[in-house]
């Protein structure tokens, strides 16, 4: 863990993908999100116009002004640990490469994934609030920690159970990457082990055991035959995908291997449970030792919500489906409808070269700040 420090100070008032570099270069790989935390509650709390609730590293800060309508702001400080690639532009915390800040792309860890939408969301909570005015919508924003790790550490799913009360609304958007489209629900992950058994020998003497290893063939044999669907739901079409991603299997280099494990991941469309697509995959592996090791259901786009048919019209995109899964489907579980929106491409995560462009951040501020006071 870094020391802790004084909080660092964050302007929320300077141009936002300033703000954005100023955010990269709190360094907040997951477990380690308390400088960013900190500095993040400081400046909310210089917002006399927002409820400020810290638990652990994750904060909800929340608007009270009677309106009929309540839209939650979502996404994660931490990031995935710093690129090793020696001479990498992401080696360092941040880096114009115009030499002019603000002007251009912006590299740098967690520049899409997701810095960018938590500055979005800061100047957003600042600046509604300029010159008197105020938003037509009642906001929660909420910032919250280890989101790049296992779902059980999840800063999200803590406040959840810790505040439930205070995550009430209407409509949520968490601000991943989408290169400024809407992007509705998500697929459903689901992974599993096939295990295939044989008798060990020495390589030698083959014929005296049996090769576990062999055994498990059929299995991706059906994996690599398998056709993926593609399922439209509620106007998106969602694309899945059923793949072998690890072999586990053998002892030494001379020795018949007795144990296999094929590890197995699943990502299907919302109109499944996770209980439907163990169903399917089973089927498809029918007569092997198949065991589920893990489950995230999915979540349906909710775009025929009024206020996601409003913010998709304000967005003036069509919007596409999110075929990777992400905290809207907690909001779903929830029963928020949810949507992902925010700066950046998406297939640049947890890159060595991670980067942003400053407009696309600009943008997206520009387009939730018109929607949230029209």
């Amino acid at each position: 863990m870094t020391e802790h420090t004084a909080p660092a100070r964050l302007d929320l008032h300077q141009d936002v993908a300033l703000l954005t570099a100023d955010i990269i270069d709190i360094f907040s790989v997951s477990g380690e999100e308390r400088r960013l935390a900190d500095a993040v509650e400081h400046a909310l709390r210089s917002v006399p116009q927002l409820e400020v609730v810290r638990d652990g590293d994750s904060i909800i800060a929340r608007t009270n002004l009677g309106r009929t309508e309540r839209v939650i702001l979502a996404g994660h400080l931490d990031t995935v640990p710093l690129p090793t690639t020696e001479g990498s532009l992401g080696t360092v915390p941040s880096y114009w490469p115009s030499g002019a800040p603000g002007e251009g792309i912006l590299y740098g860890r967690g520049a899409t994934d997701m810095k960018g939408g938590v500055a979005v969301k800061l100047a957003l909570a600042a600046g509604l609030f300029d010159g008197g005015a105020e938003p037509d919508k009642d906001i929660t924003f909420v910032f919250y920690d280890h989101e790049e790790v296992e779902a059980v550490k999840s800063g999200l799913g803590r406040l959840v159970r810790n505040h439930g009360g205070l995550l009430g609304g209407d409509f949520a958007i968490l601000l991943e990457p989408t290169n400024g489209t809407v992007e509705g629900g998500c697929n459903g992950t689901i992974r599993f082990e096939a295990t295939t058994t044989g008798e060990a020998a020495h390589s030698a003497r083959a014929w005296m055991g049996s090769n576990a290893i062999h055994a498990a063939a059929p299995i991706l044999a059906r994996l690599a035959a398998y056709e993926p669907r593609t399922i439209n739901v509620d106007g998106l079409d969602y694309r899945e995908s059923l793949n072998a991603v690890k072999v586990n299997g053998g002892t030494a280099g001379n020795v018949i291997p007795d144990r296999c494990i094929v590890e197995i991941n699943y990502r299907f469309a919302p109109d499944k449970t996770p209980d439907d697509a163990e169903r399917h995959v089973r089927e498809l592996l029918e007569g092997f030792d198949v065991v589920r090791t893990d489950a995230a259901a999915g979540a349906r786009p909710g775009l025929n919500h009024p206020a996601a048919a409003s913010f998709v019209a304000a967005v003036g995109a069509a919007p596409k489906p999110k075929y990777g899964w992400t905290d809207v489907a907690r909001f779903s579980e929830l029963g928020i409808p949810a949507v992902n929106f925010g700066p950046g491409d998406a297939l640049l995560a947890h890159k060595d070269n991670e980067h942003v462009d400053a407009d696309a951040i600009r943008d997206c501020l520009r387009a939730l700040r018109s929607w949230l006071t029209e």
